[in-house]
């Protein structure tokens, strides 16, 4: 049900794209306009992903979830009852496309943040390309419907689809009734939930470059998205149909290989897919735009779709399993921005270099930077393994209950722990100590220190500083297979002849009190 309400949604999505991005060819002849309708649909999510990331891990995300769907389904609306009186000029309809887009920004989050909720991590793989399939099936459906009411009743009628075919959506989505979150604590606030969120992914070396590969990707790739319509202009007989056709032919592609993509990986290897994928990307957008018929750009755009969808299934894949799942909507909000950011800053330079020269130069030049800035990469992600056990721990966290009384707000709260180790073993003892900064922070530290003593060679006191109590509560709850490994680590180093010992404090209020009567 769930996977039809996200098919149904990217459905909209892309009769909207394909709609507009016509709809703006008739209102101008500028390419820089026609590429800024892909930018001002995809640069909502750039701006409000990690907001709607936050609201996503803290909300209901059933109700949230629906409500985006609501969204489009008013602009949709909005869009029919404006074509339909012929209302829509050029920055109008870039407005709404900004809006629409903010229905999109508001969607992925939450949809990635529950993929995982309703299948075994083995199985993560398999959806998400299954929602790939759904995307491609999109790319597809989306574009023939569109196509065949722009040529038979006209572009009010496929927003007015549009709109219909979002309240399905709605009503799908209401339908489901997951099961409850359970925790004793209260909700995170939403400014701190977002600073937790941004610090997750910066303490997450594998997600850095996970985020600039899918920013670079999309930065070259979107060249000949956003210029197709006029590279479907440029054919004998250019019309909706053509335009129909192009897209239709990358989502054919994408969905056949979609169904081997476990093969593929199995195979080649997913860090490989990636670059493999990208480069073959590049060289079949210049075949599209050097073709000189459609029957040669049609096979073309296939062998596009094919590379697209390996290149960035596999780049997602990968995010999702470097996330736990207390901050996936938010880790992913920010992938997805990075994502629809390359999408809309590759729209508007490409758009621009298209307007200086010509749609054929501006996509062969993409063609040929996208792969020079992805090798630049290589060799930053070589050295950061493979994927972490991030499945919750929470039952090998023990802590002794305060013996003083402790309000929720209550803080900061510094914990220390002490560790006596040999002063041969004192370099790997800090390397760990590196990867033990890292995650703190990535679980939702304000700050974190080592020291050593300078009395008693080969004494140690780490500390970290949590925001308060309940945020410090929190903590037990973050903790996962791969914390607990990465724990045993830093024990080996301990010589005392019992565990580390950890102290907590809670900062004093040092506003002066009133005497007692």
């Amino acid at each position: 049900m769930l996977w039809l309400a996200w098919l149904t949604a990217n459905v909209t999505m892309w009769m909207n794209e394909v709609a507009s991005a016509w709809m703006m060819t008739s209102l101008t002849d500028s390419p820089m306009m026609v590429a800024l309708v892909q930018a001002a649909s995809t640069l909502p999510v750039f701006v409000l992903g990690l907001p709607s990331g936050a609201l996503a891990d803290i909300v209901d995300r059933r109700r949230y979830f629906a409500l985006t769907q609501l969204w489009v389904a008013v602009v949709a609306a909005m869009l029919a009852m404006l074509a339909f009186v012929n209302g829509l000029t050029a920055p109008l309809l870039l407005a709404l496309t900004f809006a629409n887009g903010v229905g999109m920004a508001m969607r992925w989050p939450v949809f990635a943040a529950i993929v995982p909720d309703v299948v075994p991590r083995v199985d993560l793989p398999a959806a998400i390309a299954l929602n790939g399939i759904a995307m491609n099936m999109s790319r597809v459906v989306g574009p023939i419907i569109a196509g065949a009411l722009l040529a038979s009743a006209g572009i009010p009628y496929v927003y007015m689809l549009n709109a219909v075919l979002a309240l399905v959506a709605f009503a799908l989505i209401l339908r489901w009734h997951p099961e409850p979150r359970s925790s004793a604590l209260p909700g995170e606030r939403f400014f701190a939930a977002m600073r937790v969120g941004v610090q997750h992914v910066a303490q997450s070396p594998r997600l850095r470059i996970l985020i600039l590969r899918i920013f670079l990707f999309f930065l070259q790739s979107t060249a000949l998205t956003a210029l197709l319509p006029l590279v479907a202009h440029g054919f004998d007989g250019g019309d909706p149909a053509a335009y129909t056709m192009l897209l239709v032919a990358m989502g054919a592609g994408a969905i056949v290989v979609a169904l081997i993509l476990p093969w593929l990986r199995q195979r080649v290897g997913r860090d490989r897919l990636v670059y493999w994928g990208v480069g073959v990307q590049a060289l079949a957008s210049a075949a599209v735009v050097l073709a000189s018929t459609m029957w040669l750009a049609v096979p073309a755009m296939v062998v596009v779709g094919m590379a697209w969808i390996s290149t960035a299934n596999s780049l997602t894949v990968a995010a999702q399993l470097a996330l736990p799942n207390w901050v996936r909507a938010r880790g992913m909000s920010i992938y997805l921005m990075a994502l629809m950011g390359g999408s809309a800053t590759g729209a508007t330079l490409w758009g621009y270099v298209a307007s200086a020269t010509t749609v054929s130069a501006s996509v062969i030049a993409a063609a040929v930077v996208g792969p020079c800035l992805m090798l630049l990469t290589r060799r930053f992600g070589r050295a950061h393994g493979g994927d972490e056990d991030l499945s919750p721990a929470t039952g090998n966290v023990r802590v002794p209950p305060p013996v003083i009384e402790i309000q929720p707000d209550e803080g900061p709260v510094m914990v220390t722990i002490e560790y006596l180790i040999d002063l041969e073993q004192a370099a790997d003892f800090n390397a760990v100590m590196q990867e033990t900064r890292r995650a703190r922070l990535r679980q939702g530290a304000v700050s974190w220190g080592l020291f050593r003593d300078t009395t008693r060679p080969g004494r140690y006191i780490e500390y970290f500083v949590d925001e308060n109590w309940v945020e410090h509560q929190r903590r037990l709850e973050r903790f996962t297979a791969a914390d607990v490994g990465l724990r045993e680590r830093r024990q080996v180093f301990h010589k005392g002849g019992e565990a580390p010992v950890v102290r907590r404090y809670v900062a004093e209020s040092m506003r002066r009190r009133r005497p007692e009567p």
